[in-house]
């Protein structure tokens, strides 16, 4: 289609829908806008536009707004243009060819279609919508709320159950777009709609257009992504900058040396809760005691639980062994490779199955920890709350659709890495460092800090103890925990409910068969597990012999051993590093905070 008498112009200002004021020769002009859309990023101060002048001296405006520069682009901006583009690129066989008749403005049931379209064996409906908006090179539709639109696609669904052909044609009023997709953020039931429409057989076809300040014509056809479908291709959009960026800048680490399925494993299990740097240590030490996944296997409880000493969540190593166990009767040893497999061993989740399956077998499977979710919330974006389970899965579904075949181990370790060094929790990511900066929809909107959204957490609870350590000579007292529960099977130091004073641990031990020769407080302490806190007051307590050949209560439980022994022999949780500390003891690996 084309115009004629085109003139150039400035923008000043557009007082309503229908009427811009333009500067043209230096003269402030009234124009005619024919687009009543909002088209905000268009019309900017000082945009360059393009106008048609009227022939009709005797109109209230003398010219029409057609297009404008957007960077370097030209916006055809006139709502007619769409349909007269299409009309002229239907009756030339652009949809189909020979069409034997192109009808436009058809009335269907309660609605009126653009263009009724016939051929030889086909009928057809089609529905024009004229697109302006562009961000980023993504184009949306509709750049305003339109019920009407919403009408249009829902009698399109009818039709073609009645056995039309129908199409849903996006016409993209300019050149060099990336995809189409519905606007979510502007009407939501139209993306709905239009994505339900499409699963029930209406064609969506968007096209861009040739564009010149006098001229508009169909040209290529422009890919359509759904919502459904955006965030795995906005993934396979940052995958290539990403791997370029771990390539340079992924951490050095130990288990990646030699990236076998069991250091692999034992690595994930080790990091869930706990801090690299800290895992470093753990890791060589647990490698050498036990090299393999037989050794493993076969290790004595004690000996696991004192390796573990100090990192924690101490059923982790448990499971451990019970994987190890199933390995060796199901699979003579050697690790499956298969996501599903894995998922199947004791204490592997689909973020452990996914990270083994990927990184030591090359097999496409996402591996979706909280470091995933927070980057991908902000670069998508993403109100969903990442705290549900439900939204972890529809994660791990979107980044198995959209990570590379190719290197689906580096692609997770990647992801991985720039959650932990660059994609900060807590309000401080390092966005200038990030190689996903400019596909961060959450940064270029400066909202980045508001994301992830996810559950405030439950206030822990809180609970008080008295921790007693009892010295009989060189001999410490510890007992061993309940075979269930938190800290299952470790060992402690004695301790009794609440806060105690000096005069009533003294009159505890003495009613349980010791005598007490000097006792004296120590400073409190406190520790934090997940769900709750102990807060413990403790005492150096010097006991004598028992007064009583058999003590009562609990403290016939109580083991009195050597501290060397109880280093080496005897886990301790660090929920008692201040007393250990205390006594001068050395536990786990000394440096490592753990967070039960």
């Amino acid at each position: 289609m084309r115009y004629d008498n085109i003139v150039e112009g400035i923008f000043i200002e557009r007082p309503n829908r229908f009427i811009a004021k333009v500067l043209i020769d230096g003269v402030e002009e009234t124009v005619h806008v024919k687009n009543t859309g909002r088209c905000k990023e268009l019309l900017t101060p000082a945009a360059k536009l393009y106008l048609e002048k009227s022939s009709n001296p005797t109109r209230a405006t003398a010219y029409d707004l057609i297009a404008v520069e957007k960077g370097n682009r030209t916006v055809n901006m006139d709502s007619q243009a769409p349909n007269l583009a299409v009309g002229e690129w239907l009756r030339g066989g652009g949809l189909v060819p020979n069409p034997t008749l192109v009808r436009p403005e058809t009335k269907y049931r309660n609605s009126r279609f653009d263009f009724y379209v016939e051929t030889g064996d086909e009928k057809i409906f089609i529905e024009v919508k004229g697109v302006t908006l562009e961000e980023d090179g993504v184009v949306r539709f509709p750049d305003a709320p339109s019920d009407r639109a919403v009408k249009h696609v829902e009698e399109l669904v009818e039709a073609k159950e009645n056995g039309y052909r129908v199409f849903v044609l996006f016409v993209i009023q300019m050149q060099g777009v990336k995809y189409f997709t519905p606007n979510t953020d502007t009407h939501p039931a139209f993306a709905k709609a239009l994505e339900e429409a499409s699963k029930k057989g209406v064609e969506v076809l968007a096209y861009d257009c040739l564009v010149t300040p006098s001229t508009m014509t169909i040209g290529k056809p422009v890919q359509v992504i759904m919502p459904g479908d955006l965030k795995a291709y906005r993934i396979r959009e940052i995958s290539a900058p990403l791997l370029v960026w771990y390539d340079r800048a992924k951490r050095s680490l130990p288990w990646r040396e030699n990236p076998n399925p069991y250091w692999v494993w034992v690595s994930e299990i080790m990091l869930q809760q706990t801090r690299v740097e800290a895992v470093k240590s753990y890791f060589a030490r647990f490698m050498e005691a036990l090299p393999t996944i037989h050794d493993l296997a076969v290790a004595k409880e004690e000996k696991l639980l004192k390796l573990w000493e100090g990192l924690g969540y101490y059923n982790r190593v448990r499971n451990l062994q019970k994987a190890a166990i199933q390995i060796e009767e199901l699979y003579d040893g050697d690790m499956p490779c298969e996501y599903e497999q894995l998922r199947s061993l004791s204490g592997i989740g689909s973020y452990t199955a996914g990270a083994i399956s990927s990184i030591a077998f090359g097999k496409k499977a996402p591996a979706v920890d909280g470091n995933v979710l927070r980057v991908l919330s902000r670069v998508h974006r993403d109100d969903r709350n990442i705290s549900l389970e439900k939204v972890k899965k529809e994660v791990e579904q979107e980044v198995l659709a959209g990570m590379p075949a190719d290197r689906p181990g580096d692609f997770n370790q990647a992801m991985m890495d720039l959650g932990a060094c660059v994609c900060l929790p807590n309000g401080a990511p390092l966005c200038g460092e990030c190689p996903l900066q400019e596909k961060c929809i959450a940064h270029r909107e400066g909202v980045e800090e508001e994301y992830p959204k996810k559950e405030s957490k439950k206030p822990r609870k809180i609970e008080k103890k008295t921790v007693l350590i009892v010295r009989d000579n060189d001999k410490l007292a510890i007992k061993k925990r309940p075979t269930k529960g938190l800290l299952a099977g470790l060992y402690e130091f004695p301790s009794l409910p609440g806060y105690l004073t000096a005069d009533e641990v003294v009159a505890y031990l003495s009613e349980h068969g010791m005598k007490i020769i000097h006792i004296q407080r120590t400073e409190d302490a406190k520790h934090i597990f997940t769900h709750k806190e102990w807060h413990m007051r403790g005492y150096q307590v010097k006991v004598d012999e028992l007064e009583v050949p058999s003590p009562s209560g609990d403290v016939r439980e109580w083991i009195f051993s050597l501290p060397g022994e109880i280093e080496t022999v005897y886990p301790i949780p660090s929920a008692f590093n201040a007393f250990t500390k205390l006594l001068h003891m050395k536990q786990g690996m000394e440096k490592t905070k753990e967070h039960d």
